[in-house]
């Protein structure tokens, strides 16, 4: 899910109240892109973040913005990750912090990316996320939520629609790519990553006159599939972008494109071979145990 401050808000697959837990806006001044460095350490918070606990209207009234979670070594996961996702696209880190509310688990069960460059995370799914699939499901929960960043940094998705979908099906691609990429998750094998797509195609939605739709969970099936595919090569975030939509939008319109991808020759002689499988998951038509063999 990615919040623009922009009065542009992409309403997630997960409810979220309206009242926020504090009413200091000079909390915390935001990192907008361009201010970003190279810097790649965690980013701490200021003194009167730590005793504000402020969060937004995005979250219960109740909760509460933490910089860690249940134990050291989930945080440690977690912020790990956020290095490693950020140094694959040669970025810094965004401000990555939790949200948690004691007398409401379930309210906290989202992932927000803003446009101020901060990543909030919440305990329930974190949580949930972990029981149903391991750490690799967080891995790509998180990849997916810095693909919204991505989008912000370089104005992506190259692609609009009246629909959340292509900015929703590009971040579950951008997840994909960083689960496969040898300097990111590295899965060598897509039945490697089966947990992480299983959760992802499970909180897709099929309200597709929403505004706030996020793809029908085949259609993120077959986008975190493309994703991994990609992750054969080396991309920059806008040639991902490219090359995502290449061959997505045949998905997204129920055909493929006939002309080759002449910017990408040898990505589009690799990627030919798969063009039926990937309209085959979008449509459906691959049954879950078939999808979680493919290699």
């Amino acid at each position: 899910m990615k919040t623009n401050f922009n009065f542009r808000l992409l309403a997630g697959a997960f409810a979220v109240l309206s009242l926020s837990a504090c009413n200091d806006d000079n909390l915390e001044t935001p990192v907008q892109p361009e201010q970003q460095t190279e810097n790649l350490k965690i980013d701490q918070p200021n003194e009167l973040e730590k005793v504000c606990y402020y969060v937004d209207q995005y979250w219960s009234s109740s909760s509460v913005l933490a910089t860690s979670l249940q134990n050291s070594t989930d945080t440690n996961f977690m912020n790990s990750q956020m290095t490693k996702i950020a140094s694959l696209w040669g970025r810094s880190n965004p401000t990555l912090r939790f949200v948690n509310d004691p007398s409401n688990v379930n309210s906290t069960y989202n992932a927000i990316s803003y446009s101020t460059g901060k990543i909030y995370y919440g305990y329930a799914i974190y949580y949930d996320a972990k029981s149903k699939g391991g750490d690799i499901v967080n891995a790509m929960i998180l990849a997916h939520e810095y693909g919204h960043q991505l989008q912000y940094i370089f104005g992506l998705p190259s692609v609009s629609e009246s629909t959340a979908r292509p900015n929703e099906l590009e971040a579950d691609g951008f997840a994909g790519y960083y689960l496969r990429r040898p300097n990111g998750y590295n899965q060598t094998t897509f039945a490697q990553i089966a947990a992480a797509y299983e959760f992802a195609q499970s909180i897709g939605d099929y309200q597709t006159t929403s505004s706030g739709h996020h793809g029908t969970p085949p259609q993120r099936r077959s986008a975190v599939r493309l994703g991994f595919l990609l992750g054969q090569y080396d991309l920059s975030a806008s040639s991902f972008d490219y090359n995502f939509f290449y061959y997505y939008q045949g998905v997204l319109n129920g055909t493929y494109k006939m002309g080759k991808n002449t910017q990408n020759p040898e990505l589009d002689a690799y990627m030919s071979q798969y063009m039926d499988e990937l309209r085959k998951i979008q449509n459906g038509e691959i049954s879950a145990e078939e999808f979680k063999d493919l290699q």
